[in-house]
């Protein structure tokens, strides 16, 4: 088994690589990362005691009073896990639960109480809280908070005050929520409270420590969310996914988000307030991770010659849409000939999964950033480019077309394609995302060429909808156990380019290509299992 420095490293170098261009960008619109009370909170946290399980976590979230939840206003999954506590613990119910939130301003408690009333609705929350002009950041998420706090807990209250943007005020402003959070639990003495509160206030001496003298007699617990030198030591860990670590006996780290989907979310919101606009542009996000993950398979952008590389993949740079509409969509889509129905289905994916890569056109289409779709669909633009930009693969559409129609032989062709380019599209998944949820399939068995030639026949004579779904299961199942295969070094980013640049149009060789990775994989499980 890999050594600990060689897990975190082989786990973390593709993400640091787009890591460093991100934070490059932040730092040249946002110079505030060098203040005192930010440098407070990242040496505060630099190590943790143990690994926490599902259990550990659950108990000591139920020992506390009052929790302090870490918020990095820009990630959705923070607010949205910030909504999972307060749920779960209602619904333990032994204890009333009360939310306090900073995006609210306790100026603007009587609105809050009206919405809570349900005298007001939505909209003219929004508006008189001033959250877009005031806050700025993802609504629909912090609403998700609200609601969830209005259907399981006693009350919601707002503890912020001005100034927000003045880091000389903000030691007065963690004095200020020390204070209303004292009187929340005059008001509430049986509840536990939930507190979401900006990250860098929860640093030992800033609000815990004023809370604790403002509440000597509270338990009080602190819980983060994936601070950056946390999860770069957890990479290195045993386990393929760490949860959540105890930091020490009252502050706790849990991790649903990577550093890289932390910042490049920031980024977004930076370029968009840049603008003024209305939508951020993904532009740069998804050609960051296409040159990170070009850059772990030591490809050259730039090489005018096909071979070992593909050539001048700079010059194959997809194109990124933002804020089109379906019918713009469809009129890019239907000058290739894509059949309605096909083009119906490339619609509905990039609503569920936020974007996809169309081939067909060589384009993006975001709708909003997600992390492991983006990762995903990046390594298929990638997959994509080594091969050429194919526009259609042995003969019919490259995209989910179906079997229908064509010959036995070409259909064969055609399901171990879709086993490779569904297999890397994962592998570069958890390359940039490590973090991705194990798919169901995560814990199947080893593969085996017999296997997948069954499968491969399964498909061809089933329905014409099984035919993806079965190639799409196995791909994943292949791309999972390529990754943990990389992770157990028994397999170099450069034998991977090879992988990405294998020609899957020449008839035969997607099956041979395939039936040599499962052997592959499958000695390099004999090795690491023994």
């Amino acid at each position: 088994m890999a050594s600990t420095v060689n897990l975190r490293s082989r786990r973390s170098a593709a993400q640091l690589h787009a890591l460093a261009g991100v934070e490059r960008e932040i730092r040249a619109q946002d110079s505030h990362g060098r203040r005192k009370y930010l440098r407070e909170f990242s040496r505060a946290f630099r190590n943790y005691d143990s690994l926490l399980d599902s259990q550990q976590l659950q108990n000591a979230l139920h020992a506390a009073d009052v929790v302090l939840i870490g918020d990095y206003h820009a990630l959705p999954a923070a607010q949205r896990y910030a909504a999972a506590l307060v749920e779960q613990r209602a619904l333990a119910a032994d204890r009333p639960v009360v939310l306090g939130v900073e995006t609210i301003f306790a100026r603007d408690q009587h609105i809050l109480d009206e919405w809570w009333r349900r005298e007001i609705g939505e909209e003219e929350l929004r508006q008189r809280i001033r959250f877009d002009l005031d806050w700025g950041y993802d609504w629909t998420p912090f609403h998700e908070l609200l609601i969830a706090a209005r259907d399981h807990g006693e009350a919601i209250y707002g503890l912020d005050c001005m100034p927000r943007e003045n880091l000389r005020k903000i030691g007065a402003r963690d004095r200020h929520a020390a204070a209303k959070i004292a009187e929340i639990r005059e008001h509430h003495p049986n509840a536990v409270i939930f507190v979401l509160f900006g990250e860098s206030h929860l640093a030992p001496g800033h609000l815990p420590g004023v809370l604790r003298k403002e509440m000597p007699g509270a338990r009080i617990l602190t819980v983060l969310q994936n601070v950056d030198a946390l999860y770069w030591r957890a990479a290195g860990e045993r386990a393929d996914k760490v949860d959540a670590v105890r930091v020490n006996d009252d502050v706790l780290c849990v991790f649903n988000a990577t550093p890289l989907e932390k910042y490049e979310s920031y980024r977004l919101f930076l370029d968009q307030w840049s603008r003024c606009d209305s939508g951020p542009d993904f532009a740069p996000t998804i050609y960051n991770l296409i040159d990170s993950l070009a850059s772990f398979l030591e490809i050259n952008r730039y090489s005018p010659h096909n071979g070992t590389q593909p050539k001048f993949l700079v010059d194959m740079l997809p194109e990124v849409h933002g804020n089109s509409s379906d019918a713009v969509l469809r009129r890019l889509l239907s000058r290739k000939g894509i059949r309605e129905p096909q083009l119906e289905t490339m619609l509905t994916s990039v609503e569920e999964r936020g974007s996809a890569y169309l081939p067909q056109i060589n384009a993006f289409c975001v709708r909003e950033f997600r992390m492991m779709h983006a990762a995903e669909d990046a390594a298929r633009f990638l997959h994509h480019a080594c091969r050429g930009l194919p526009g259609r693969v042995n003969g019919y559409g490259g995209n989910g077309d179906g079997h229908g129609g064509i010959s036995p032989a070409l259909a064969t062709d055609l399901f171990y394609t879709r086993v490779i380019e569904h297999a890397v599209a994962y592998f570069g998944s958890r390359v940039l995302y490590p973090s991705r949820p194990a798919s169901e399939t995560e814990d199947s068995p080893v593969l085996s060429r017999a296997a997948c030639e069954k499968a491969a026949q399964a498909a061809i004579r089933g329905e014409e909808g099984k035919f993806e779904v079965i190639a799409r299961d196995w791909g994943y199942r292949l791309g999972s156990q390529i990754y943990h295969t990389y992770l157990a070094g028994k397999v170099k980013p450069s034998g991977l380019r090879r992988l990405f640049l294998a020609h899957l149009d020449e008839p035969g060789l997607a099956r041979r290509v395939c039936t040599a990775v499962i052997a592959k994989v499958r000695s390099a499980s004999r090795g690491v299992h023994k």
